[in-house]
């Protein structure tokens, strides 16, 4: 494979032209791994622009469970498979540039396909994350399902003592003002690994953060030593 085209004609989930090769091949050589290293790349969330990535280069990388494993060259591109459909014909590349240079992800495929859901990130950016942010936090859309909201608290949000505060007294109410149909907003966020290590939950926040529902699906237990 020698560029964009000839990935996409090979049915390749990704594709990376010859810019961002030539650029990776530029590193593993420096980093004396060539033929050992892999890209690993995945979709970590939703912004205002888009698509958040996350995209990394590793030696002798090992897929984990449930990765597609594309090969590339030399070198191995590992998918993160919850992100295969919404990276499909995507595109890596490299600008070389002084400001706003480096690695490029262009992804043709629609951010959000639930109309519901386009419409609260909206929201989202429109009017809570300004007023969010002007205390150093952000509230990031992770998914709308069964008329519930599931967000994730960052930025000075996450580990913060009125964090539970801002998401019921301000997020939610202002996203069932303008959806009535929303029955909840879920926070998924690992408030344990927030800069606040002794965040305690504001009593009568409804359950608090910090201690996401367990039934969601995205709950993920508090990760120790960070």
């Amino acid at each position: 494979m020698t560029g964009a085209e000839n990935g996409s004609d090979s049915g390749q989930i990704v594709i990376v032209t010859d810019a961002a090769r030539e650029k990776i091949h530029e590193i593993m050589e420096m980093q004396g791994i060539t033929g050992r290293g892999a890209i690993r790349v995945g979709i970590s969330g939703r912004g205002p622009a888009g698509f958040n990535y996350a995209m990394s280069l590793e030696e002798d990388a090992a897929p984990v469970a449930g990765e597609v494993v594309q090969q590339d060259d030399n070198f191995k591109v590992l998918i993160d498979g919850e992100s295969v459909e919404r990276l499909r014909g995507a595109s890596v590349d490299f600008v070389g540039q002084l400001v706003g240079g480096g690695f490029k992800i262009d992804n043709p495929n629609s951010v959000w396909d639930d109309p519901l859901a386009a419409e609260i990130q909206k929201l989202l950016d429109s009017d809570i994350n300004p007023g969010v942010a002007s205390h150093g936090g952000v509230v990031e859309l992770l998914d709308v399902k069964d008329n519930q909201v599931f967000v994730k608290m960052g930025g000075g949000c996450q580990g913060c003592g009125m964090a539970s505060v801002t998401l019921k007294q301000g997020v939610e109410v202002m996203i069932k003002q303008h959806f009535p149909q929303i029955e909840a907003v879920v926070d998924s966020t690992d408030h344990a690994g927030g800069n606040n290590p002794f965040y305690q939950p504001a009593k009568g926040a409804g359950g608090g953060h910090g201690h996401a529902d367990e039934n969601s699906p995205f709950h993920s237990p508090a990760k120790g030593g960070r």
